[in-house]
């Protein structure tokens, strides 16, 4: 099993567990307005999604999902989402936190702890997507080091609201990767 961990955080494979707390970010209107996912995400849909995460390999082309959690109390506060192309040399990432945890740094340090582990495991590319809404998450990837690569206007339908919404595209090339000072560590 993969976990990675950063001063704070440990990034894990999901549990069923961890059903109740991502519905619980999830369906936070302020978190579902930038996302594609259906809101609300009911109880049962929650622990299905749970298990289909918990069964995920990271090796494998596909999503990998990583439970976020705090070090400190061991509480699950988010999830980040590695796509790994069929190349094995390129991944999509996206990431969701907590609404009580923004602005304190936490998703920039998961962020920066997966793409150090994606670039060391001999990735050359990395891709994030976000609504052109979403300026914080916008100004995360840029922090940490994600180019602007174009905006596709209307592109995404938010199937909650019905609203079409531009998209902002990001890359990151190995060659670019700024390594964090104190890396994470791999178990």
């Amino acid at each position: 099993m993969i976990e990675i961990e950063t001063e704070r955080l440990v990034l894990r494979r999901f549990r069923i567990r961890d059903a109740a707390p991502m519905a619980a970010y999830r369906n936070d209107p302020d978190i579902a307005r930038y996302q594609a996912w259906p809101s609300p995400l009911t109880p049962e849909a929650a622990t299905d999604q749970a298990r289909v995460y918990s069964e995920q390999d990271p090796e494998q082309p596909g999503w990998f999902q990583y439970a976020i959690e705090l070090k400190a109390d061991r509480s699950m506060v988010g999830d980040l989402g590695v796509n790994l192309h069929a190349n094995r040399l390129q991944a999509d990432l996206g990431y969701t936190l907590a609404p009580g945890l923004h602005g304190q740094g936490y998703a920039t340090e998961a962020v920066r702890a997966v793409l150090d582990h994606l670039f060391r495991w001999g990735l050359h590319r990395v891709s994030a997507e976000c609504d052109a809404r979403n300026t914080p998450s916008a100004r995360l990837l840029e922090r940490v080091g994600f180019d602007l690569e174009g905006r596709r206007p209307e592109f995404t339908l938010n199937i909650n609201t019905g609203e079409w919404t531009d998209t902002l595209l990001y890359g990151l090339l190995a060659s670019r990767w700024q390594k964090p000072a104190v890396g994470p560590q791999e178990h």
